[in-house]
Formats: structure tokens, sequence, C-alpha cells
């Protein structure tokens, strides 16, 4: 368990589960689980033996939004590095080189969507719902990262009316990239996090370090980038052993080696 014990990690070989601990408050992101998040992310930059993330939550809700309780009778600078460290906790996040998996199985608000879009993708149950409601709340919030998982138009509607977006229309926009029934979350979210532990974890880790490079960047610099990563790949791991294997399984064939 974290400092605060509102972040909790378990690791279960290559795989690490970060799981939001707060249910009693819908898992409202205060202070202290913002420093648990950044702890987190931190020692799992620092084990060389993971190969996957997935951040869940406990309880019906992934995350009820920022804690607004915790801003009553603070100043302004106060409110000013409490946001600071929220971001600070995002960045942490989505700077992780492994793959992480956003598992949602509930309703979403705010700061709880910044959460899951810090992730590389995120699998939701059909009980999700999703809304951005920070301008109603008179505050500013998720204005960078929505709209560039759904497009500027998406995301200004989602955050004008601040209304409740189901799990279906989540998933139809390309918010949540897997949808599923209640029960069949976790096993979906557990074959998907099997298939990358299996791959070869220096591969994973620069085709993330490409995606995310290259988003930023025109189509020429994102080539340069994958050539050095395929320099490196070639200089630092046994892709001979990885084209054997794709021999292997498809008999090195595009068909899958079946016959016509």
């Amino acid at each position: 368990m974290t400092k605060n014990g509102l972040v909790r990690l378990e690791i279960d070989g290559a795989r690490a589960d970060v799981v939001l601990a707060r249910p009693e408050a819908r898992n409202a992101l205060n202070l202290p689980m913002c420093e648990d998040l950044i702890a987190v992310f931190e020692a799992i930059a620092a084990n060389d033996d993971l190969r996957v993330v997935v951040l869940s939550a406990e309880g019906p809700s992934f995350c009820a939004g920022a804690d607004m309780k915790e801003r009553k009778g603070r100043d302004e600078a106060w409110v000013k590095m409490r946001r600071r460290a929220s971001f600070r906790a995002y960045e942490t996040i989505g700077q992780c080189a492994l793959p992480v998996i956003a598992q949602v199985q509930g309703p979403l608000v705010g700061s709880g969507g910044e959460i899951a879009m810090s992730c590389d993708f995120i699998v939701a149950s059909t009980a999700a719902t999703f809304r951005f409601p920070e301008p109603q709340w008179g505050t500013v919030g998720a204005t960078q990262r929505l709209q560039r998982v759904i497009g500027l138009a998406r995301a200004k509607e989602l955050l004008y009316t601040g209304r409740v977006m189901d799990a279906q229309e989540a998933h139809r926009i390309g918010l949540v990239t897997q949808l599923t029934d209640p029960e069949e979350l976790s096993g979906q979210v557990d074959g998907i996090a099997e298939q990358i532990v299996a791959a070869p974890s220096l591969a994973m880790k620069l085709t993330k370090h490409c995606v995310d490079a290259g988003a930023r960047t025109d189509l020429a610099a994102g080539i340069a980038i994958e050539l050095a990563a395929i320099d490196r790949l070639l200089s630092q791991s046994d892709w001979r052993a990885g084209i054997e294997r794709f021999g292997n399984q498809v008999g090195g064939r595009p068909d899958g080696g079946k016959k016509s």
C-alpha cells in the first residue's frame, strides 16, 4: 500500500495492477491520491520485470472526479498547487514506458477521465458512464486530452453541456476501445494483458514510444523515430527468434498457413 493508502499496487509476475482505493468517496481524486499515483508509477518505472499495467478502481465507481470538498477554506495558491499535482499524476501515468490499460467498471467523471485517458486505451463495462462537467462546476479541465481522443467538436459539446455519456456512445466515438458486459470485464482485460505480456518486451516498449512520439510530429519525423527504434531493436534484441516464432505460429504465410 502507498503512503496515503489511496492507491494500491499489486504485482503478479510481469503484470502490475494499480487500483484506486478510495471507494467510500467514489474514488474522488484528492491531493493524497495524486501523490500516491505518482509514487506508484515511479515504482513501476523502476521495476524492470514488468511488462503491462492495468489501472482499475475499487467499488461501483471508477472515479467521481476531483474532490471539491478538500478545497473548502483554501486559498488560490493552494488550489493552483493542487491542480499542478493532478497534472503531474496524469503525466506520470502517460509517460509510463509500459502499455497501460484502463479498466473502467462504472461512472467516471472529470478527473477520472483524465486518469483513464492518460492510459493507452480504455476497456469499459456497459455499466460505465462518462461525464466532463468542469465548466458546469465553475472550473476548467479535460480540455486537452479529451479533444485529442474524440475530436474537437465532440469534446466541446461534452464539456459545454456536462451531459452524461453512456458506454455505448463512448465506444462508438472512440473514447472506449473495447466494451463488454460487467461480469466479463475483468476477464476481457486479463486476456489483453496476457497477450501483451507474451510479446517481446523491447518491441512492445518501442512500439509505444514510436506511437506516442510520432503523434506529436509529422509523418517524416515519425518515420525517422520508427527507423531509430528498428535500429535499436536489431542491436539489442534477439530479433531472429521473433521471426522463428512467427514462422512457427503461421507457417510463415500471410494467410496463417492455411491451404486454399
